[in-house]
């Protein structure tokens, strides 16, 4: 059964870098393209970034290009999510997804984790 645990959220003041983690069990990891959604308080989750089945390939969306960067290592089954210059906007759950055909983008997801909040403040 697939499972996915996101770790490394937290409460940070506005301008600092977090790095979220999540490892992915029951699947073969490499097998699929992993990404990153996020959902802020009475808003849509929307799609942050993505990274294909070897991680050459990453996906960032324009909102987030420049600051939030997408990697993977595949010996330890784990996504990461390194964020930088962090604003109150970018308070969220943050969630990690698999995706066994590849997919990268906002369509993106077969298996979902529980999420990890990130709260930013002045």
């Amino acid at each position: 059964q697939a499972q996915l645990v996101e770790s490394g959220g937290g409460s940070v003041q506005t301008g600092s870098s977090l790095k979220l983690s999540c490892v992915a069990s029951g699947i073969i990891f490499s097998n699929y393209a992993m990404g990153w959604f996020r959902q802020a308080p009475g808003k849509a989750r929307e799609f942050v970034a993505a990274i294909s089945w070897t991680g050459v390939g990453t996906y960032v969306a324009d909102a987030f290009n420049g600051r939030f960067t997408i990697s993977r290592k595949n010996a330890e089954s784990t996504v990461f999510l390194q964020m930088n210059r962090l604003s109150e906007d970018d308070t969220a759950v943050y969630y990690c997804t698999a995706d066994a055909g590849g997919a990268m983008g906002p369509t993106m997801g077969d298996y979902w984790g529980q999420g990890t909040q990130v709260t930013v403040s002045s």
